[in-house]
């Protein structure tokens, strides 16, 4: 049993009277730490801990043949936006192909958020089953992040891409000639 003692009251004092000893107050804290252990439980039990936050990306197999050669996907032009990310948070991007953008695609900087390429997304979503006549083949983004660029960069364009619901998105790590001179241009 928990007690807690406050002393004594009784014994020998000044002037060398002997009194009787008066018997301390004693508290019991049986019943203070069994309820601290009962609140500590149940906080334990009820609270919820955090989860940790993932993406969904769809990575290709692993378990493909060696010796099979890859096949080329010819994809429409009027379908694809590419988006360089660059460093400093800058973005460089277009509609179409490099050489023949489509109208209204030609290279252009961005930042993220709703006035940056959110805007720019949003619109092409829309417009893209429109341009093409098939409701079921959207948009398709490639994403192109630079040596320069950083990994909040990436996440931030992948969460774009979950914002504005673009249907079929890449990650590509290549980077040919006529598109490193964009990145060159951005890093000036």
């Amino acid at each position: 049993m928990a007690e807690l003692n406050t002393g004594d009251s009784g014994g020998k004092g000044k002037g060398g009277k002997v009194r009787s000893k008066k018997s301390g107050a004693k508290v019991d804290l049986t019943a203070m730490v069994d309820l601290a252990f009962l609140l500590i439980t149940f906080f334990m039990l009820t609270t919820s801990l955090s989860k940790p936050q993932s993406m969904d990306l769809g990575l290709p197999d692993k378990n493909k043949d060696p010796n099979q050669k890859e096949e080329n996907i010819n994809v429409d032009q009027r379908r694809t936006v590419t988006i360089i990310l660059g460093a400093n948070n800058q973005i460089k991007w277009f509609h179409g192909l490099l050489e023949a953008p489509e109208p209204n695609g030609a290279p252009q900087n961005s930042t993220y958020g709703k006035e940056g390429i959110r805007k720019e997304l949003l619109k092409r979503v829309v417009s893209v089953p429109q341009v093409t006549g098939d409701k079921e083949k959207g948009l398709i983004v490639i994403i192109k992040p630079t040596k320069k660029a950083t990994y909040r960069n990436l996440v931030d364009i992948l969460d774009e891409m979950a914002i504005c619901k673009v249907p079929t998105y890449a990650i590509v790590n290549d980077i040919p000639p006529a598109e490193q001179k964009l990145v060159d241009e951005m890093n000036k």
